[in-house]
């Protein structure tokens, strides 16, 4: 783990492989931790230098006040490119994102298109938070109310703020048991209590908060590197009819569907070496 001075603001780090290799830069949704240790090994040995990183207010990253950004989903994107200068290597890098994070990556790649030389979605969708355009598949409405329907927990007790990790895993469909073990992980790299640090940090509800604006979705024809969109077939946040749009829209995308998975990437060794296959054969 490290911490870097980028673009304004302070961004938590963590590699693998060898620094000379090119870079494999993994944008959080939103902590690093999203992207399984085991796919971060398993592109370093396939001779990539992997770097995983938390978004602001997230993380090892820099904490303002995650109730009132004090940036846009545009600074992110930015955050990204900045970072891949900041850590060398001499050529453009690959672009991930999962969740939110694939959010920040597509507009990176749109923004800063010299920086990027390939960009893999993960669970994500071609727009912001809140209402989904008409043709994009909405989050899963009886999913949503068993989400929201539960209690907080007490974000000052870890074990509490585990299990309640766990039990939303299970009403998604993700598996409990490694929900419950993110959760602490996350919880132990959390700068303080107070609920909404822990909302940005467990949930990324930051976003909610952010300004998106202006859309991007138009502009996805204009990607010109290679493409890989993986999407889980259960996942009932954003239902794969999102990533299905997304491989349609960039020109020459694959689309790589997870039989068995939900919103996480599954830590399974089959999966794990799936993923970062299809990951390796971009660049």
């Amino acid at each position: 783990m490290a911490r870097i001075d980028v673009n304004g603001t302070t961004l938590g780090i963590e590699s693998f492989g060898d620094e000379r290799a090119p870079l494999v830069l993994l944008a959080g949704g939103t902590t690093m931790l999203s992207w399984p240790d085991g796919l971060c090994e398993r592109l370093a040995a396939g001779g990539r230098r992997v770097v995983r990183y938390d978004l602001r207010d997230s993380g090892e990253s820099e904490t303002a006040d995650p109730q009132a950004p004090g940036y846009t989903l545009r600074t992110l994107a930015a955050d990204a490119a900045a970072l891949v200068e900041a850590l060398g290597g001499g050529g453009p890098a690959h672009l991930a994102g999962i969740g939110v994070g694939g959010m920040v990556a597509q507009v990176a790649v749109l923004d800063h298109p010299g920086v990027f030389a390939a960009l893999t979605l993960v669970g994500t969708r071609p727009v912001a938070p809140g209402p989904a355009d008409p043709d994009l598949p909405e989050h899963d409405p009886a999913t949503m109310r068993r989400l929201f329907a539960r209690p907080a927990p007490d974000w000052a007790d870890r074990a509490a703020v585990a299990e309640h990790a766990a039990a939303g895993a299970e009403a998604v469909g993700n598996d409990p048991a490694a929900a419950r073990a993110l959760a602490a992980r996350i919880w132990d790299r959390t700068p303080g209590t107070a609920a909404p640090v822990h909302l940005a940090n467990q949930i990324g509800l930051v976003f909610s908060r952010l300004d998106c604006a202006p859309r991007w979705r138009e502009r996805l024809p204009e990607v010109a590197v290679p493409a890989l969109v993986v999407h889980g077939a259960r996942d009932p946040f954003f239902p794969v009819g999102n990533g299905e749009a997304l491989a349609r829209e960039i020109p020459g995308a694959r689309l790589l569907v997870l039989p068995e998975a939900s919103t996480a990437l599954p830590a399974s060794a089959a999966a794990v070496g799936e993923v970062a296959a299809a990951m390796l054969s971009l660049s």
